[in-house]
């Protein structure tokens, strides 16, 4: 039996914050947005359609779960739900807050150049708040 192995670019971009009832969720080291992945722990899968239905459903409500967290956490104005998979094919889905004032709207945040990592306090500070918040 093959096991789930996080994809070398994605443990290099992000921070564990939680592992779900499917996905492992992280956070984007980026402090221009509050944005989390999830990463369903499930071996060799790229697309959401290799999922099993259940799996895709439980990825729905895991979604949701994290976007009515950030939501309530952030107050954006918007949203981000994507799951590209063109540089990284293992299938993960992006979940970010967005604001209008943010350095990337009204365009994606994704593919953009000049990533400003949190501190190590920072960081603390936010997966704490993900933590209990989402």
């Amino acid at each position: 039996m093959d096991h789930f192995t996080l994809d070398p670019r994605l443990a290099a971009d992000t921070v564990w914050v939680a592992d779900w009832a499917l996905s492992t969720v992280r956070l984007m080291d980026d402090s221009r947005f509050p944005w989390v992945v999830l990463i369903p722990r499930r071996a060799h899968v790229h697309e959401l359609h290799e999922l099993s239905h259940g799996e895709a459903l439980v990825l729905l409500q895991e979604m949701q779960r994290a976007s009515r967290g950030l939501q309530q956490l952030f107050g954006p104005d918007k949203i981000n739900i994507g799951a590209l998979g063109n540089i990284v094919p293992q299938l993960h889905v992006h979940v970010v807050a967005r604001r209008q004032d943010d350095a990337a709207w009204p365009g994606p945040v994704w593919g953009r150049a000049g990533g400003i990592p949190y501190s190590p306090e920072g960081r603390q500070a936010i997966i704490s708040s993900l933590v209990t918040g989402l």
